[in-house]
């Protein structure tokens, strides 16, 4: 799961991307921090269309993904002026080359995922990036995950039902199942130690309630 620092570092090594002229550097800029944004799968952004992005709804329409599922997904009004600027800036660099896809390199075609992970590897060798503990490189896919713990932990840390709050979560995500998206529960170390808390909580309310009268 990304810190705030790494992603900071993510989003800044872009830059040293090649061509540093072409619509690379920006491209996966702003695929990052869409998937940061949005926990978003890879293969999710990558088809999306210009008419998939409605910036005054707030909306991203995702069509046909995993188990053929299609949905909207609202975004943040941040996140829709970042994508309004890149497609300015796409459409100004491509000239009269036609953009169907929203996310595009310099030839106007969309965005493959072979190019969007080996992008990420130069990144990631840029930033000297190597194998978690588990032995385990950085990937792409790790912006979704991180989307999803951090959403939990702030809802933990604002107090709320987090139990009714996870279909919401599950729908936003694209998830088939509820089940799915309790895996998340226990993605990281802050939440798997929030999870112990509360079944040890649990635990101990329920032996007091059984607990013979003396």
């Amino acid at each position: 799961i990304y810190s705030q620092q790494e992603l900071a570092d993510l989003l800044a090594a872009t830059a040293d991307l090649l061509p540093s002229a072409g619509l690379r550097p920006v491209t996966m800029r702003t695929l990052i921090g869409l998937l940061a944004a949005t926990g978003l799968r890879v293969g999710e952004a990558i088809k999306l269309t210009d008419a998939d992005l409605d910036q005054a709804q707030g909306l991203l329409q995702v069509r046909q993904s995993k188990f053929r599922k299609s949905r909207l997904v609202p975004i943040a009004a941040s996140t829709g002026e970042a994508l309004a600027e890149y497609v300015a800036v796409r459409d100004q660099q491509l000239g009269a080359k036609a953009a169907h896809a929203l996310l595009v390199f310099d030839n106007g075609k969309p965005l493959t995922q072979d190019q969007a992970d080996y992008a990420f590897k130069v990144l990631r060798r840029l930033l000297g990036w190597g194998r978690d503990a588990n032995g385990r490189w950085p990937r792409l896919y790790v912006l979704r995950h991180t989307f999803a713990c951090r959403r939990l932990l702030a809802w933990y840390a604002e107090g709320v039902d987090v139990n009714a709050k996870l279909p919401h979560l599950a729908t936003y995500l694209g998830h088939a199942k509820v089940s799915d998206t309790y895996w998340y529960l226990t993605g990281i170390p802050a939440l798997m130690a929030i999870a112990i808390q509360r079944f040890e909580h649990a635990a101990l309310s329920t032996e007091q309630e059984v607990a013979p009268c003396a």
